[in-house]
């Protein structure tokens, strides 16, 4: 699997493309070699959480991410999807629980947006 261009996320049957982000070469290719990734997915406020098979370290780090944001947080080997304000969140910006590696941008959260408050969600993610 390839850790450029881009790739599907399914969220409870919803596609949506993501493409990947420039700042985190060695986590994406991590992720993209597990690839497909799947789970039942945690909501926290306006993120989707899930363990993935992926042990990497911090790469650029960061609290405050833009909606759309696909994100590996190395201290619970998950990945998550934010599109709008979590619990950690002091305004409308989405913000993780402690810093995350920022891996792709999704290309429209809309499918997100439309999950019912306070659901989970099964989420896939791989190239085809």
């Amino acid at each position: 699997m390839t850790s450029e261009g881009t790739f599907t996320v399914v969220v409870d049957g919803r596609a949506v493309e993501a493409a990947w982000a420039d700042e985190s070469p060695e986590t994406r290719r991590a992720l993209a070699t597990a690839f497909p990734l799947e789970g039942e997915a945690t909501r926290w406020g306006d993120e989707l959480y899930f363990g993935v098979p992926v042990d990497v370290g911090p790469e650029n780090p960061q609290t405050a991410v833009d909606p759309g944001t696909i994100a590996y947080w190395p201290q619970g080997s998950v990945l998550c999807l934010f599109w709008g304000p979590t619990p950690a969140s002091t305004d409308a910006t989405p913000r993780a629980a402690s810093p995350v590696t920022v891996v792709a941008h999704l290309e429209d959260i809309g499918p997100l947006s439309a999950l019912p408050s306070g659901a989970g969600a099964t989420v896939r993610v791989a190239n085809d």
